[in-house]
């Protein structure tokens, strides 16, 4: 089997869910129903502080007039929508895990929203925050045009990991013993000494404070698969070096699998969960600059 096939294999049957097709169809109208809510909740706070959560980037016109208010639906939104409502392919995620995501974009909204991998929920968290930046990170090249050229609007880069799944364990073991993966010495932008940090990413992503952080990729369900311990240690890296304020939330899809979980537990730490539902969990982490437990810490561990 192609990189290519496994690759649609495993978006379009992850899980069995796009097996049942009055599941998917329920799951379809429901990811629609989470847009649609979006846009009333953004009327609703719209009306009573004259600053909408979900404001629209222009006005979209219908019949031929243009749309009366700001807190219209925009394109992607309206797209999106669409998609859900008629398609009986699915986001990966179940309902429930989409929902905690969903919920924290609620309040923050717009935000600087960053997805690594790109899928069939790619158009879904795109129109749930269309003022904001969100950005999708893709390692197969086949698989980023085959995206993009059913959803142009996306904003998406492909990118190169340099690990492999079977170096996991290794990964875990011995990044301790290199000074510039410790808490309070990691960085990523050219950081070619620690292995686990994602040092040639697109710029825009090392210049840009994000919000959300997403990890549903890249691939790890075989040996020779990037895994997601690069991702997931750079986003912690990320999270702490954070200037705004607040926390940097990050969401990591897949912890029932056995690299998934260590590495969460190492990098994003059981003190930082908030919620977990289904294969899903939710991390809020502080930065360092906004909190004197991390930023004074000395410790060679990042929980």
């Amino acid at each position: 089997m192609s990189n290519n096939s496994s690759r649609e294999n495993m978006k379009n049957n992850n899980n069995h869910r796009n097996s049942i097709p009055g599941k998917s169809l329920f799951i379809g109208a429901a990811m629609s129903g989470l847009i649609v809510g979006a846009l009333l909740i953004s009327g609703f706070i719209g009306s009573r502080s004259g600053n909408s959560l979900f404001c629209s980037l222009a006005a979209v016109r219908i019949g031929g007039g243009a749309a009366a208010s700001g807190n219209s639906a925009t394109p992607i939104q309206l797209q999106a929508i669409l998609h859900y409502a008629t398609s009986p392919v699915v986001p990966q995620q179940s309902l429930g895990e989409v929902t905690v995501s969903y919920d924290v974009l609620k309040t923050r909204a717009p935000c600087n929203f960053l997805v690594f991998g790109l899928g069939h929920d790619s158009l879904m968290w795109t129109a749930l925050n269309p003022s904001g930046k969100t950005v999708f990170l893709e390692e197969d090249p086949k698989w980023f045009q085959t995206v993009l050229k059913d959803s142009p609007y996306l904003k998406a880069h492909t990118v190169k990991y340099r690990t492999q799944l079977s170096q996991a364990n290794n990964l875990l073991s011995s990044y301790r013993s290199e000074r510039l993966c410790s808490p309070s010495e990691a960085y990523l932008r050219g950081n070619t000494r620690c292995r686990l940090a994602l040092e040639n990413l697109p710029d825009e992503v090392y210049e840009t404070e994000w919000d959300l952080i997403m990890i549903d990729a890249p691939r790890g369900y075989f040996a020779e698969a990037p895994g997601r311990m690069g991702a997931i240690f750079s986003a912690a890296v990320m999270a702490r070096n954070r200037k705004g304020s607040g926390v940097t939330h990050v969401f990591l899809h897949d912890v029932d699998r056995k690299v998934e979980k260590a590495f969460a537990e190492e990098f994003l730490c059981r003190k930082y969960l908030v919620k977990a539902v289904g294969r899903l969990w939710h991390f809020e982490i502080p930065s360092a600059a906004n909190n004197a437990s991390v930023a004074g810490s000395n410790a060679v561990t990042f929980c």
